[in-house]
C-alpha cells in the first residue's frame, strides 16, 4: 500500500477538520403559540369558533415562515415546527415553508409545547408567545392550558410558558436563541434567560393592543432569527440546579383537590400544590398532570 508523505497526511487532516467545522449541521426547533401573534387581542381571535380565527391562523403561519426563512438564511438544514396552541391544529400546512416539518395535534405525551425536542437540535425559537398569568399590560396573559392557574414556579422562579419550555430545551443542552411575541413576554424572557434575541410585535394598552403591521413583524422576525443563529455561540442553555421544586397556585379549590392525587404531589398552601424531584423530566411529567 502506497504511503502518503507525512506533510500531506497532515494537510489532509487539517483540511478535513476545517471542512467539518464549516459544515456542521444546524437543526432548529420552533415552538409556536398564538396569543402572541401580531394583532391578536381577544380570545375569539385564537378560538376555532371565532370569526377572525382563520385570518389570524394565516398570520400565525406567515410569522412561522419568517422565522424559517431567517433560519435558512443562517444555514439551517433541518427545521421542525411544533404547533403549540389550543388544538395544536392551527398552522396551515399548505402555506408553511416546505423546508420544514410540522408536528400537529397532541400525542398525549408530557412534553406538550416542546414535543419533538431532543439533544440533536442546536437551537430553539419561540414564536407567538405570551406573558404569564397576572402580568400587567399583557395580552391574553395566562400560564398553560388552564385559566384557573394563578402562578407556576420552579425553584421559586415564577415562569411564563416560555420559561418552562426553555428549561426543557436546557435539559437537552439546547439554548433558546430567539423569542417573538408581546412586549411583556419579551421582558420576561430577557429577565429569565439573559442573552436572547427578541422581537416585540405588540404591546398591551389595558385590554387593547398597539401592534406592528404584520409585514413589519415578519421582517423583524426573519432578521432576528438569522442574527441569532449566526451568533449561536453566545447563547447558553437555561438551567436550574436540582433539586427541582415545582409549585402551582390555583384559583379553583376543586382543581387543588383533583391534582393533589398525583404521586409525590403535596399541598403546600391553601391553593397551592408542590412536587419535588432531582430528575427534571419527573417534574415535567408531574407538571403535565397539574396544569
Amino acid at each position: 500500500m502506497k504511503k502518503f508523505p507525512s506533510f500531506l497526511v497532515c494537510l489532509i487532516t487539517i483540511t478535513n477538520f476545517l471542512y467539518s467545522q464549516n459544515n456542521q449541521r444546524l437543526k432548529v426547533f420552533i415552538s409556536v403559540d398564538m396569543e402572541g401573534i401580531t394583532g391578536v387581542v381577544n380570545w375569539e381571535d385564537v378560538s376555532r369558533t371565532g370569526k377572525d380565527y382563520e385570518y389570524f391562523r394565516t398570520i400565525m403561519t406567515k410569522e412561522v415562515n419568517a422565522a424559517i426563512e431567517g433560519a435558512l438564511e443562517a444555514g439551517a438544514d433541518e427545521i421542525v415546527v411544533r404547533d403549540s396552541h389550543g388544538s395544536a391544529r392551527n398552522i396551515l400546512p399548505e402555506l408553511l415553508n416546505k423546508n420544514s416539518k410540522l408536528i400537529r395535534d397532541w400525542s398525549g405525551g408530557y412534553m406538550s409545547m416542546m414535543e419533538g425536542i431532543d439533544e440533536s437540535f442546536n437551537a430553539v425559537i419561540f414564536i407567538g408567545y405570551h406573558a404569564k398569568a397576572g402580568t400587567p399590560d399583557a395580552i391574553l396573559d395566562h400560564t398553560m392550558s388552564s385559566r384557573n392557574i394563578i402562578d407556576i414556579s420552579i425553584n421559586d422562579k415564577s415562569m411564563p410558558e416560555a420559561g418552562i419550555n426553555a428549561l426543557i430545551a436546557g435539559y437537552y443542552n439546547i439554548p433558546v436563541v430567539f423569542v417573538a411575541g408581546e412586549k411583556a413576554l419579551c421582558d420576561q424572557v430577557i429577565n429569565l434567560l439573559g442573552t436572547v434575541e427578541t422581537v416585540a410585535v405588540k404591546e398591551g394598552l389595558g385590554q387593547a393592543t398597539l401592534s406592528l403591521h404584520p409585514e413589519v413583524s415578519r421582517e423583524l422576525i426573519r432578521k432576528g432569527v438569522k442574527k441569532a443563529l449566526l451568533n449561536i455561540t453566545k447563547f447558553t442553555p437555561f438551567k436550574l440546579n436540582p433539586p427541582f421544586v415545582l409549585t402551582v397556585i390555583f384559583k379553583d379549590d376543586a382543581l387543588v383537590y383533583e391534582k393533589s392525587f398525583y404521586p409525590g404531589v403535596e399541598k403546600t398552601g391553601e391553593w397551592q400544590l408542590s412536587y419535588r424531584s432531582d430528575d427534571f423530566l419527573d417534574v415535567i411529567k408531574a407538571f403535565s398532570w397539574m396544569h
